[in-house]
């Protein structure tokens, strides 16, 4: 359902009414930092087993925000958010994982671009997928690539990629007086791990630990594998530290705009490639002394990956009507950064299409939710379907890892081990749950009043943004082409004995014998 024309110009005409507040002073620079598969442990969230300085001095001296979420757990659906500032339902074929990229959607990388600005990266910017314009050229989605420098990596599994020389490569050769953006794009904390390297490496006790989640069980197998994430965290965090010194070395930081993120939830079961509090919720600071008010302070104000590209539209003093990006349904945070808050920020959509194959015909398994303070609804359109992928081509949606390993050997040796269940197994069309009661989220309660609520609101700002879900539509995301033409058509080619691949899992995910509901 389109929005009314009257809305519509109301829109463009704020983001043209704030645009023209920031027109008036040079525009700051721009480094966006994205980990990979990276949640919510940081220091500075009080996450005793994850060290990050450097995030922490990017929210001590800007904002630390706590209830930040991205539309879509899964990396270029994620990425694609970012850039356009549209949810993924919104986005076509971006909905889905390693998707052919639609020309008509501009992200902020190419706009900035468009306008003058110095526009590069390193390593991960939107993706895996096919990103080309209409004429069949391939889109700098990031701007232009450096990638030239290496470094002895911690870990066999870590890349050896030096972020932070790379970055310090784009500055000497950005030319003067020409404004810039830079996209840090780590690769780490996605799996694989070297298993033991946090305590081995990392000087890591099992016992800093101090909350294993409720859907997976508590012994060393899962511990360690925490804490080797952890480690991978902290090499991001190494480097981000590393390109802040180099911003003050050669006079930038005053006026750079430093946000440091995460495309979504870490790798593990009932996290990345799902659609919940565990999935989406990222962490999220930001930096900028020339342009926040009041630094220190911690936002718990709702943020989606949406409002991004409408916040650095308007700090580089653009109109959003001029970027020839379509519309977007998120609202600047830059209230936030004067301390003025516009909008009431108190719930997020996520959602969720195609974020693997595995599945017979290709499929995904969709999902829509909405989050607020309180609770977490949940809507899955397809209850028959694995929501981890199917069994017997090992549960596709969900990387490979130690705590999948232990996992699916606990259910296989006992099939009512509750863990599985709840990080694998058939769900319910309809899911809620009280968060302050139940911060895990594994006690569903679909009876509560509160959920009927949650579904009307949810689908009626669903419709407003023409979610092709909400009109009997949403076959259409799974008939959208993988962009793997190898893997096009993976269950039934794996089913017949053709030879396929699968990287991101391990041949023991493969269940030996069928699994019933």
């Amino acid at each position: 359902m389109r929005r009314p024309a009257f809305f519509t110009a109301l829109v463009l005409a704020a983001y043209s009414l704030a645009a023209s507040s920031f027109a008036a002073e040079p525009p700051p620079n721009i480094l966006f930092a994205i980990a990979d598969d990276w949640g919510p442990h940081a220091s500075a969230y009080g996450t005793p087993w994850v060290k990050t300085p450097s995030f922490d001095r990017v929210a001590k001296e800007g904002l630390l925000f706590t209830q930040a979420y991205t539309p879509n757990a899964k990396c270029a659906p994620s990425r694609a958010c970012i850039l356009t500032g549209r949810n993924s339902w919104q986005l076509k074929e971006a909905a889905n994982h390693i998707c052919y990229f639609p020309p008509e959607f501009k992200g902020w990388g190419e706009a900035l671009a468009e306008k003058g600005w110095n526009v590069g990266y390193t390593t991960k910017g939107w993706g895996p997928g096919v990103a080309n314009d209409a004429n069949g050229k391939p889109r700098q989605m990031t701007g232009k690539p450096y990638n030239k420098r290496r470094a002895e990596a911690p870990t066999p599994e870590i890349l050896n990629c030096d972020y932070a020389a790379n970055f310090s490569d784009f500055l000497d050769a950005a030319p003067a007086g020409k404004p810039w953006c830079f996209w840090y794009g780590s690769v780490e904390p996605h799996r694989g791990y070297e298993f033991g390297s946090g305590v081995a490496k990392g000087g890591k006790k099992l016992t800093d630990i101090d909350h294993v989640p409720a859907y997976w069980p508590d012994n060393d197998v899962i511990r360690n594998d925490m804490l080797d994430y952890a480690f991978e965290v902290e090499h991001f965090d190494r480097h981000l530290g590393r390109m802040i010194a180099d911003l003050e070395k050669r006079g930038l930081l005053e006026n750079t705009l430093i946000i440091v993120t995460a495309d979504h939830g870490m790798p593990f079961p009932r996290s990345k490639g799902n659609a919940n509090v565990q999935a989406n919720h990222v962490p999220l600071a930001m930096m900028w002394k020339k342009g926040i008010l009041q630094p220190g302070r911690t936002l718990s104000d709702f943020v989606s990956f949406v409002d991004l590209a409408p916040t650095l539209i308007e700090v580089a003093g653009m109109k959003w009507s001029d970027t020839g990006m379509a519309e977007s349904p998120g609202r600047s945070l830059t209230d936030l950064f004067a301390n003025k808050p516009a909008h009431v920020r108190d719930h997020v959509l996520l959602g969720k299409e195609r974020t693997d194959v595995g599945r017979p015909h290709d499929w995904g398994y969709p999902i829509r939710a909405i989050v607020t303070q309180d609770s977490v609804f949940i809507e899955n359109f397809e209850p028959t379907r694995w929501p981890g992928g199917n069994p017997e081509t090992g549960y596709m949606d969900c990387d490979a890892g130690a705590t999948k390993t232990f996992i699916l050997d606990a259910h296989r040796k006992n099939p009512a081990d509750p863990f599985w269940q709840l990080c694998f197994g058939l769900r319910p069309g309809t899911e809620f749950y009280d968060l302050k009661a139940d911060p895990d989220f594994v006690h569903n309660l679909p009876a509560d009043p509160r959920a009927t609520a949650l579904k009307t609101q949810l689908h009626a700002e669903l419709s407003q943004q023409g979610d092709p879900r909400m009109s009997g539509q949403g076959a259409i995301f799974d008939e959208y082409k993988h962009a793997q033409p190898g893997n096009v058509g993976f269950y039934e080619k794996f089913m017949s004995g053709k030879p396929v691949k699968a990287n991101w899992i391990n041949q023991s995910d493969i269940e030996p014998k069928p699994v019933l509901p």
